[in-house]
This record gives structure tokens, sequence and C-alpha cells, in this order.
């Protein structure tokens, strides 16, 4: 069972039909939306700001979400896909983005629709991105405007990860029933 735990005054909110891994982490101010899915090892920390995860959303294996005392919240929207081992600390992304293996997205940065962050790319602290591109490196740069295709994709690959935290949360209920 994943290990959920409160923070001070502060107890996370969880729909009722989020798939949390055996071994995720959620902790304190957080909040997370109906089919969302935080997969094994990673690490959901509100224990000093705001963490909210919108629906449908997926945080793959490793994915750490975290923010800064008094300087910043996380905030991330619907159909999200954040691909294993990205950091999210204090960032603000939109609905309908996909977030790359190992990025790392700091405090304040904006990241808008339908945007593409590469595996291993570094959004800066306070950067505004432009929608409809992919960024790549470090600090991160728009590389080229997304097709329709790859927008699209990203809510295929979205309404993919919500299938399969189905699929994982049923068969984690039928284990426990035995």
């Amino acid at each position: 069972m994943a290990h959920i735990q409160s923070y001070k005054s502060y107890f996370p909110k969880i729909a009722e039909d989020v798939f949390l891994a055996e071994s995720a982490t959620v902790i304190g101010q957080v909040e997370i939306g109906s089919k969302s899915s935080v997969w094994y090892n990673a690490v959901v920390r509100g224990d000093v700001g705001l963490l909210k995860i919108g629906e449908r959303t997926s945080l793959q294996d490793g994915v750490i979400v975290h923010c800064t005392t008094d300087i910043s919240e996380t905030h991330i929207g619907n159909d999200v896909v954040v691909g294993h081992g990205a950091i999210l600390h204090g960032c603000t992304i939109a609905d309908e983005v996909l977030v790359g293996m190992g990025a790392i997205l700091l405090d304040l940065c904006e990241i808008p629709s339908h945007t593409l962050i590469a595996a291993g790319a570094l959004i800066p602290e306070g950067k505004v991105l432009e929608a409809g591109y992919i960024y790549a490196g470090v600090p991160a740069k728009p590389i080229k405007r997304m097709t329709e295709e790859q927008i699209d994709n990203i809510l295929i690959t979205a309404n993919r990860y919500v299938g399969k935290a189905r699929w994982y949360r049923e068969s984690q209920g039928a284990r426990e029933e035995k």
C-alpha cells in the first residue's frame, strides 16, 4: 500500500479512483484529481506548500514533486504525463503537457498547454514558455513547433495511462481481498 501521511494539519486529498503504486509517497498539503496516477517510487511531498495535481495526470516512476517555502506552490493540470525521474519543483503546468524523463522544472516556471518538455531538459526558475513547442536542452530552448499529431498524442498518452492505472488499481484491489 502507498505511503500516505499528514503533515501538521494537512492530510492529502486524493480522489477515490486515483492509482497510487505500493511504493508511492504522498505527504501533506496535496490534492490529486480523479483518474490520476502516482507510480512506483514517486514522491509528492507537500510539507512546505500546496501541490495540486489535476485529473487524468500521470506521475511516472521516480518523479519528485515539491516546492519552496513562502515562494512557490506546484500546480499540475489535467491530462499531463510526467516521465520517469522528472523533478517538478514549485512550477505551474497547464493541461495537456508531456514532461520527458529526467526533466527538471524549477520554481515559478510556467508551462502552457500543448507543450512538450524533452527528456533531460532543464526549465530555469521563473521561465515562462510559449505554447505549441518542444523544449530541449540545459537550459531548455524551443527546438521546433509541435505538429497537430504530436499535440494529439499527449492526450492519447494521458488516456493510455488512465487505462493502465485502472488495471493496476483493480489488480491491487483483487490482491488485497485475498
